[in-house]
């Protein structure tokens, strides 16, 4: 085995996950079908415009996601052409949409000229009798026509279990050899509340796996982020064999979201080596996403948020300038970010000094001496840290003294 010096060689961006070398897993085959610009949308008070769609898309297909879903055009004849017009627009990615089981919407999505269709159908029994006021076999019987007229019409189909986490095994499996028999592309398991662990995803997309046939019938994983584990239960589905991975940028989404694009990305590069992926602008995106929904990520949010290259503490600032990985496990250049060497409270003296010869200055000892008592009065009684401009300030009218 390698030591981790010879694998800083041979990963010089990242650190791999090498425990990962002890776990057994299924091989990992999967592929990212993004739902920003329909489940995201569905974020209360988001509302996307068909040029802030189209540029999404545009980015999402410069990152190589294989397949992106444009929205549910059946909503409204504005809906309808923004879907159109991103079918149209000539990605190398798929573009799906979202259909109820009705004909009508698949009607609606043919007109878009999508690659494929998300015919989706609860089946739990709270859904079955609070929602549709219909028994199992009314509602499978309407969503296999569905399906069939689909297939009948040339595009792929993936048929989604809505609430699928709270719907017995054995109806969730006799649902998906129904549309496999009706070649089906794609069998989907929407953990729609967010209700699954790391562990009952992969029992579950074990029992679907097992039942199916994956060499036609592909699995796909909607998790949701109601317990903030949708990219952990999203790992553990591509563990147990789901090929379709969802996501979204930023996770945004109904409620808590859905999994994160750029964890889940990350992830696939650290932990399982899947490299086809551009990651160099996942900041970039989530910044436009941002923008487009305004909602803002949190500050420490993995990946891509303002905290996630900052350094404070004066041990971890004194590595990072001799080796940034010692406290990166990417770094920030991967993703598109950048690194930020906070001056505050925990600044240690080495660290400082590291920060002020990066900055270009090199202060006498006693000046820096004088400089260091300074800082901590500031950072120490105003209870903040200092800014590069503002420190840059400070260093200035000692070295003009």
């Amino acid at each position: 085995m390698k030591n981790q010096i010879q694998e800083d060689e041979q990963y010089p961006d990242y650190c791999r996950n090498r425990l990962m070398d002890f776990v057994k897993t299924k091989k990992i085959d999967v592929e990212i079908c993004d739902v920003t610009l329909r489940d995201g949308e569905q974020t209360p008070g988001v509302a996307f415009s068909k040029e802030q769609k189209m540029s999404i898309a545009q980015h999402l297909d410069d990152i190589g996601i294989d397949i992106i879903e444009a929205g549910f055009p059946v909503v409204s004849e504005a809906e309808k052409e923004i879907v159109k017009s991103i079918s149209g627009m000539g990605l190398d990615a798929r573009v799906c949409c979202l259909c109820r089981s009705t004909q009508k919407d698949v009607e609606t999505a043919v007109e878009c000229d999508v690659d494929f269709v998300s015919i989706f159908l609860a089946m739990s029994d709270l859904h079955l009798k609070y929602k549709y006021h219909k028994s199992l076999e009314e509602m499978l019987d309407v969503s296999m026509k569905a399906v069939e007229y689909a297939k009948d019409h040339g595009i792929g189909v993936r048929f989604a279990a809505e609430d699928a986490t709270r719907t017995p095994i054995p109806r969730l499996i006799e649902a998906f050899q129904m549309a496999e028999d009706r070649k089906a592309d794609y069998v989907s398991i929407a953990d729609t509340i967010g209700i699954l662990n790391p562990i009952t995803a992969n029992y579950l997309v074990d029992q679907i796996y097992n039942a199916i046939d994956t060499s036609k019938t592909k699995i796909c994983i909607h998790c949701h982020d109601d317990l903030g584990l949708a990219v952990a239960n999203t790992l553990a589905a591509a563990e147990a064999g789901a090929f379709q991975l969802h996501t979204t940028v930023n996770g945004i989404g109904e409620r808590a979201g859905n999994a994160a694009l750029e964890e889940v990305l990350m992830n696939l590069r650290i932990q399982y080596g899947i490299d086809r992926y551009d990651l160099s602008n996942l900041v970039n995106l989530s910044n436009e996403v941002q923008e487009a929904s305004k909602i803002n990520v949190a500050i420490n949010k993995a990946v891509v948020g303002q905290n996630a290259f900052a350094h404070e503490s004066g041990i971890h600032v004194a590595a990072i300038l001799e080796n940034p990985r010692t406290y990166e496990l990417f770094l920030p250049e991967m993703v598109g970010g950048k690194r930020n060497l906070i001056v505050g409270k925990h600044t240690g003296k080495k660290a400082l000094a590291g920060i002020i010869k990066n900055m270009g200055y090199v202060l006498p000892e006693n000046d820096f001496e004088t400089f260091f008592d300074e800082i901590k009065i500031i950072t120490e009684n105003e209870q903040r840290s200092i800014s590069r401009d503002e420190l840059e300030k400070l260093i200035t009218v000692i070295v003009e003294k």
